[in-house]
């Protein structure tokens, strides 16, 4: 069985890159969402095991979806992908619960070693899990 994953970030561009390396990955992408409250309503419906999510969104930013989220369903895995270098917001999403950190701009190797580890997957091996 696939690993599903929900990809949230207000750049389409990153939405993009995100689903091609998803897919070369072997997840299966479950929807994508510009920001946390379109996020929530697809999270609901499809219950990811994974979501990669940005910080900085209009509407309802990444600290307080993923609030939400782990309310809703703690054992969500949740990646932050976010250009925001600062520490204590790293550090803050991972109290809220968040389980790996990927700093933009970032490589496809960093994405699937972080999705992988994230997964309890040994040597990043996604495809066909």
């Amino acid at each position: 069985m696939k690993n599903r994953l929900l990809i949230v970030d207000d750049s389409v561009i990153m939405r993009r890159v995100l689903e091609k390396y998803a897919r070369a990955l072997g997840l299966e992408i479950v929807g994508t969402a510009a920001n946390g409250r379109d996020a929530l309503g697809l999270f609901d419906r499809h219950k990811p095991d994974l979501v990669s999510l940005d910080i900085t969104m209009p509407l309802l930013d990444g600290l307080g979806c993923l609030k939400e989220i782990m309310d809703r369903r703690p054992e969500t895995k949740v990646v932050i992908i976010t250009a925001l270098a600062d520490r204590e917001t790293g550090l803050a999403a991972m109290r809220l619960g968040a389980k790996g950190f990927i700093q933009k701009p970032f490589t496809e190797a960093q994405v699937r070693d972080e999705f992988a580890q994230v997964l309890g997957l040994a040597g990043g091996a996604l495809v066909g899990d």
